[in-house]
């Protein structure tokens, strides 16, 4: 598959950070709903499954007719669904062992890595320098964001378990972006997520079993559904269109955006402070953003 065009790659690209940007609202919103529900990580992540697949299987239907999948299409929802089903459980267990800052800088960090190994195994893409030191900036620029005083740990059994889990998320993730991609090659978008997230419903469906929930989610719904609704099926209907014209590598690292925007609003909305790394991180993503908005000649697809 050749490379997209400059303003084809520009618009997904500004797709997939404004995807990141809403998934930068998650820890925020998720903090609250533990605060003022009670809230247990996977009743929350189950909610949002549900939410997203009913309406984005709706909007399917509404903008072509169709929420179905074709026949060829449905080993990859099935594997995007599970993937997507396996980080919503192992990123949110791995919050209570290793620690917020240090589960989000081990999954979010790990997957543009994981995704541009893949993808160049799986896929055919090619790493091109720019693509190699933007990568190399954003996960600089994510740990000096989420590192500090406050981060050291023992090396419990305990902690040991919250890093292999958020190792996991981190996998899960890069698994269901470059399934995705494969997925994309003249698939409709919008079935293609809906179906995903039913699938990923399914899969996290057991935890709505657990003690409670039903009162978690009477006192928490209307976080839950901007969850579902805006951070989840809005925020992944677009990036699955914008994914169609980047490389699952730029993706990976334009996903970036997403710690960035959690560390500002902790700033803002609880007091939390960024400090010297926190704003050395902030510029290094900034320019691992601009090295791949500025990167419009290379073919970075080859072998598709």
């Amino acid at each position: 598959m050749p490379s997209a065009s400059s303003p084809a790659r520009l618009r997904g690209l500004l797709l997939i950070c404004l995807a990141a940007v809403s998934w930068g609202t998650t820890g925020s919103v998720t903090t609250v709903l533990v605060a003022r529900a009670g809230a247990h990580p996977l009743v929350i992540g189950a909610v949002r499954m549900l939410v997203a697949a009913v309406l984005l299987l709706a909007g399917a239907r509404l903008a072509t007719g169709s929420a179905r999948v074709t026949r060829r299409e449905r080993r990859h929802v099935i594997a995007m669904g599970l993937a997507m089903a396996a980080f919503q459980a192992t990123y949110f267990s791995a919050v209570p062992l290793a620690g917020i800052a240090l589960t989000a800088l081990i999954a979010i960090c790990s997957a543009p890595l994981a995704i541009a190994g893949l993808a160049a195994a799986f896929l055919g893409e090619r790493l091109t320098p720019r693509v190699r030191a933007a990568l190399g900036l954003g996960v600089a620029g994510t740990a000096l964001l989420v590192a500090g005083p406050g981060v050291a740990a023992q090396l419990s059994p305990r902690f040991v378990a919250g890093v292999l889990l958020a190792l996991g998320a981190g996998l899960a993730y890069a698994i269901y972006v470059v399934v995705a991609k494969a997925a994309l090659l003249g698939a409709a978008p919008l079935p293609l997520a809906g179906v995903t997230f039913a699938v990923a419903a399914l899969a996290l469906a057991p935890a709505l079993a657990l003690p409670d929930a039903g009162r978690q989610i009477a006192l928490g719904w209307p976080w839950m559904l901007y969850l579902g609704a805006f951070a989840t099926a809005g925020a992944y209907a677009v990036y699955t269109i914008g994914l169609r014209d980047v490389s699952a590598a730029t993706a990976g690292v334009a996903s970036l955006l997403e710690p960035l925007t959690a560390t500002l609003l902790g700033v803002l909305l609880f007091g939390e402070r960024l400090g010297a790394a926190g704003v050395a991180g902030a510029v290094l993503l900034f320019a691992a953003l601009a090295l791949i908005l500025t990167h419009s000649g290379d073919k970075e697809f080859t072998g598709l």
